[in-house]
């Protein structure tokens, strides 16, 4: 007699055989708590710190374009320094001083203000201009528009595309327009154009 053949191990039913492998893992493996992770709530939707980011993101983002489009400029003005960009080194007189001069609310002065480089007529935005570039020896070069007809510019100022501008009034109260690069000229030129007729340059 062979005991490896003749030997049959007792068949056990599935219940059988499922009771007695739970008792050996439950003596083999002692009961422990889950998780603690399993029993945290999850965080409200604000929470997140990904989600923070992301918001403050956003509100930076539109913190600075709101930043940016509340010290924009008229369209006037951002056409006229455009154009003042493109002409920045031409030189040459194309129109009459006098005329100029009459634009520009100084009827009395008998010269431009500064060292004029150029004098001409142009288009911003739609309306004929008088553009003049003249050069303070005390503040740098200016460009100045005169309009030849009345345009809606309230007297502001600013820095835009790398210049700074600003809008004054005229002895006969017209709206002139300075561009420049230096801050420093926009003052100097007001001076000019709005006290007792220069009688020379400089």
């Amino acid at each position: 007699m062979n005991p490896d053949t003749d030997f049959d191990p007792p068949a056990l039913s599935d219940s059988e055989f499922d009771l007695r492998a739970r008792a050996e893992l439950a003596i083999a493996f002692e009961a422990s708590d889950a998780p603690a992770q399993l029993y945290l709530k999850p965080k409200p939707l604000f929470a997140r710190r990904g989600l923070q980011r992301f918001l403050a993101a956003l509100l930076l983002a539109g913190g600075a374009s709101g930043g940016v489009l509340a010290v924009r400029p008229p369209a006037m003005v951002r056409d006229a320094i455009d154009h003042e960009y493109h002409e920045r080194t031409l030189r040459g007189s194309f129109m009459e001083q006098r005329q100029l001069l009459m634009h520009l609310g100084m009827r009395e002065a008998k010269v431009l203000p500064g060292f004029p480089q150029l004098m001409r007529p142009c288009d911003i935005e739609g309306h004929l201009a008088y553009h003049l570039t003249t050069f303070f020896e005390k503040g740098g070069m200016v460009t100045v528009y005169a309009f030849d007809q009345p345009v809606d510019l309230r007297e502001t100022s600013g820095w835009w595309s790398n210049v700074h501008w600003k809008v004054i009034r005229s002895r006969e109260g017209k709206p002139l327009l300075l561009v420049a690069q230096k801050k420093k000229a926009l003052a100097v030129a007001q001076t000019a154009l709005q006290a007792t007729p220069v009688s020379g340059p400089g």
